[in-house]
């Protein structure tokens, strides 16, 4: 009969490691509950003693009184995920709140840049064009230098519209008529390029009839 006596002494040290205790006294004068209550719990006997017992030794183990039961009587509970706590659903909610305002910087950061680039953004690809096109200019050598603020630019996902010189049918929205008017569809010439930052439009194409 003894064979069949179940022994939760491990659960129990290892519980007690866990919580600082070193000894059953520790533990039960940290419970307020006698030692005997301790050697119940080692046999198997959770099931059997007192809710408000159990309850106080899972307080001075310092876990809940469902992880207890399922330690002690498995057979009788299933261990469920504890809902998140107050100070767990606080530090989850900080959380949130530090990501949307980090987004939230980012793009006031990137919107100010840009602005303070627009200048720079609509001229120079109509500059570089015409350096590309002009090999005896000594503009071309400083093509390179000014690929970094480029790669800049595509990594915050803004791109340009068309590149300069390239003909295409005319969308209004994305164009905007150096001079005279064009019906949406009929073929114009980049002159100078636009940018659109996802599916948001900064600043439309400058293009002219052909």
């Amino acid at each position: 009969m003894a064979a069949n006596i179940p022994d939760y002494a491990p659960q129990l040290q290892r519980l007690m490691q866990e919580a600082g205790l070193s000894s059953d006294r520790e533990l039960s004068q940290k419970a307020g509950v006698p030692e005997i209550q301790l050697s119940r719990l080692r046999r198997g006997l959770a099931f059997k003693t007192r809710a408000d017992i159990l309850l106080k030794i899972s307080q001075a183990l310092e876990i809940s009184l469902n992880e207890l039961l399922a330690t002690f009587a498995p057979e009788l509970v299933e261990l469920e995920p504890a809902p998140p706590s107050a100070l767990e659903r606080e530090y989850q909610r900080l959380q949130a709140t530090i990501e949307q305002q980090r987004e939230s910087l980012l793009q006031e950061f990137q919107l100010s840049s840009v602005q303070i680039l627009e200048s720079w953004m609509l001229q120079w690809p109509t500059a570089a064009s015409k350096a590309e096109e002009n090999h005896n200019l000594r503009a071309q050598k400083l093509l390179p230098l000014l690929r970094p603020v480029e790669q800049l630019l595509e990594h915050w996902g803004i791109e340009s519209i068309a590149p300069v010189g390239a003909e295409l049918p005319y969308n209004p929205q994305q164009h905007q008529l150096i001079e005279g008017k064009a019906e949406p569809g009929e073929l114009v010439k980049v002159r100078y390029t636009g940018y659109k930052q996802g599916d948001k439009l900064l600043y439309r194409a400058k293009v002219s009839l052909v």
